[in-house]
């Protein structure tokens, strides 16, 4: 239950808004909560009568504009223009308004009612679908054709949201078909959409790009993609354009399961069939595919095949980064060479994300000539080179993240708590109190609507207005949350800042007793707890996983079982998951048992934590390797994603708790194959 304080705001709220008036705080109408809750599970069911005989109902509930929203959603389709200008007057300035402004335009979009959307969409505030902007593109160049510039860049904006979608949509598809059809974009433009598709499994998204270029090679899409290798060998010629393309879909379809098979059909029959565009591009994805196999397969075998390809500039920021990967862990020592060219060929978008920032930094390093005293001075000169990996050092150096720690300790410096911002005043917390929209998602998280309360506390924090809310406005916000304990809110609405930065909101600590001396008592280092459950579950007691992973420390059901038993936990039955101190005593005993597993190798443990033992052991093999460039190369983005931070976190962490400087690089150490004089590993841990 909130507090009587939030109770208040949402009473203060309430004078602009009559919608948050009554029931204010969850269970002081209970009637009405559940009413909600049962509202809810109808829209979820599309259960359209139930949710007309519910709504009255709902009147004067705090969160009355959620149950106008479901029920007005699930009958979209056929209602009328001036239902919905209705709903958008009665709940004007709320999420739910421009929620239901987000779904009515791409309906509108796909009536092809273009009048009726070019009226209603400057007022879409969110304007984070990428459906509903390749729409308006649309919109914008059928009534103001303008000039040739103008038209050039509609069409870049539709080919990057279009590229952008991973899954077949209406709006991009018909944008972008209408930009071919007008010469903007071209054909190749849409091979290369085919292509993206392909790689990411969407047949339909790789159907609807050939439709555009080729109908009649639709059928064969569906070939290719239920047997490449059958397709490939039963095709001998590819005279056309729409055939060769077609063919490296089928390569890039068959890399995917055997990326040595399709480099043997490129030797052998396809190679010299295709441009030299698309070669490069199906030498681009063979690389990839190859380095992903990480610990089977040597970095330098990947780097083989990406040899092949004659231009880098034909290859995907995506392609490009695993050229890098594969070139960092090529050996006993990196390629360093073949690191800078691959950073060089990305866009700029890519080579100035903190990865690339930090390697390409580390590689000029690496190939710098040595320094020495200028002839006849005696000063110390820096070469260019040097000074440029210098400077892009120092442009991502901070505590944020995994390789801006790194940054920091190559530039000598250590990882320390940041001096806290000045203390928010009355008028900043007042600002955050009375914020319906962070008083209704509260309320709605705290009644277990969590998925529907995080999405109006996004909206509210980052959309509501022109650029979200300011670096004060955010802290108060995060505090807001904090103080009512709804942590993945605090944490995440304080990342968000810019220039000022409190540790005490971005690394809270709750439960903190329990934590340290579970962790303690089998000798693990809270701060590595503390870090792996700030990305577990960002503190939420009830978190669930689409897997079902439980609890704090997001613990699946059989490991929990097997794990009760190893440590002698008597009379464990699964429902005790989400126990709090319970969850904790599996998951810390679980997270101790990967950890020893694995030679005390934290980076190895988090990442057997999130994919299980299995996986790491195998990643393991080949050359003992900087940590780092291991974590990099890890297969599975989720998992190099939760690896690199579950450490950050970690060190942060371990600089509050200890209040002393820390290194990140001491943590992550070097990762290798297993010492043959070890134990052999514990085949049962789950």
């Amino acid at each position: 239950m909130l507090s009587k304080f939030l109770f208040s705001a949402i009473a203060t709220a309430a004078l602009w808004s009559p919608a948050i008036a009554q029931n204010a705080a969850p269970g002081a109408n209970s009637a009405g909560d559940t009413l909600i809750l049962e509202m809810n599970k109808a829209f979820k069911r599309g259960d359209k009568n139930r949710l007309a005989q519910l709504l009255p109902q709902a009147k004067g509930h705090a969160l009355e504009p959620w149950a106008a929203y479901w029920e007005l959603k699930a009958r979209l389709a056929d209602a009328n223009g001036q239902e919905v200008q209705d709903f958008l007057t009665r709940y004007a300035g709320s999420y739910q308004e421009d929620r239901l402004r987000n779904d009515w335009l791409l309906l509108l979009g796909q009536r092809r009612d273009w009048e009726a959307f070019a009226a209603e969409h400057p007022q879409f505030r969110m304007g984070d679908d990428r459906e509903v902007r390749c729409y308006a593109l649309l919109v914008e160049h059928l009534q103001t054709p303008g000039t040739a510039a103008n038209s050039a860049r509609i069409a870049e904006e539709v080919k990057k949201a279009w590229f952008s979608q991973r899954d077949a949509d209406d709006g991009c598809t018909t944008a972008a078909g209408r930009m071919v059809g007008t010469k903007n974009l071209t054909a190749d433009d849409v091979w290369q959409k085919a292509r993206l598709a392909t790689e990411a499994n969407r047949p339909r998204a790789v159907r609807d790009a050939v439709a555009i270029v080729s109908p009649e090679s639709v059928g064969l899409v569906t070939e290719l993609f239920n047997s490449p290798v059958k397709f490939l060998a039963g095709n001998s010629m590819a005279l056309r354009k729409a055939r060769k393309e077609v063919a490296a879909l089928a390569l890039i379809r068959m890399a995917a399961s055997d990326a040595d098979g399709a480099a043997n059909m490129m030797d052998t029959k396809w190679g010299n069939q295709l441009t030299s565009e698309e070669r490069n591009w199906v030498w681009g994805v063979i690389g990839k595919q190859t380095a992903t196999r990480l610990g089977n397969v040597p970095g330098s075998q990947a780097l083989g095949y990406f040899s092949r390809v004659s231009k880098e500039s034909d290859l995907t920021d995506d392609m490009l980064g695993w050229k890098v990967r594969a070139a960092l862990r090529a050996g006993s020592q990196p390629n360093w060479a073949a690191v800078l060219s691959g950073i060089n060929a990305m866009s700029p978008d890519a080579r100035n994300e903190p990865t690339w920032s930090y390697w390409k930094a580390r590689a000029l390093l690496a190939t710098a000539p040595a320094t020495s005293p200028a002839a006849g001075t005696g000063t110390i000169t820096i070469s260019p080179q040097r000074a440029e990996a210098l400077a892009l050092l120092q442009s991502i150096a901070s505590v944020r993240g995994f390789y801006e720690q790194l940054a920091l300790e190559e530039l000598g410096q250590k990882i320390t708590v940041p001096a806290r911002p000045a203390q928010l005043s009355a008028e900043e917390k007042e600002g955050a109190r009375l914020n319906v929209g962070l008083n209704r998602a509260a309320y709605a998280i705290a009644i277990g609507l969590r998925p529907e309360g995080v999405r109006e506390w996004n909206y509210s924090t980052n959309l509501a207005k022109p650029g979200g809310l300011n670096d004060r406005e955010l802290l108060a916000a995060a505090q807001f949350a904090c103080d009512r304990q709804i942590w993945d809110r605090c944490i995440n609405t304080s990342e968000r800042t810019k220039r000022e930065m409190d540790f005490e909101q971005r690394f809270p600590m709750p439960f903190r007793e329990t934590v340290v001396k579970r962790s303690q008592g089998i000798s693990l280092d809270p701060a590595y707890v503390y870090g792996l459950i700030r990305q577990e579950s960002r503190f939420i007691m009830d978190a669930r996983s689409g897997v079902g992973a439980s609890g704090l420390m997001q613990v699946m059901p059989a490991t929990a079982r097997w794990t009760a038993k190893k440590i002698g936990l008597e009379g464990f039955t699964a429902d005790q998951i989400n126990d709090r101190d319970t969850n904790i005593t599996i998951g810390t005993a679980y997270l101790k048992l990967a950890l020893d597993d694995l030679g005390g190798s934290m980076a190895m443990a988090a990442a057997a934590y999130n994919a299980g033992p299995g996986r790491p052991r195998t990643w393991r093999n080949g050359p003992v390797l900087d940590a780092a460039i291991w974590a990099e190369n890890v297969p599975f983005s989720e998992t190099r994603d939760y690896v690199k931070k579950v450490l950050s976190n970690t060190t942060n962490y371990a600089a509050i708790l200890s209040g002393q400087p820390q290194s990140l690089k001491a943590r992550l150490g070097t990762v290798g194959p297993r010492d043959a004089a070890q134990p052999d590993p514990d085949k049962t841990l789950p």
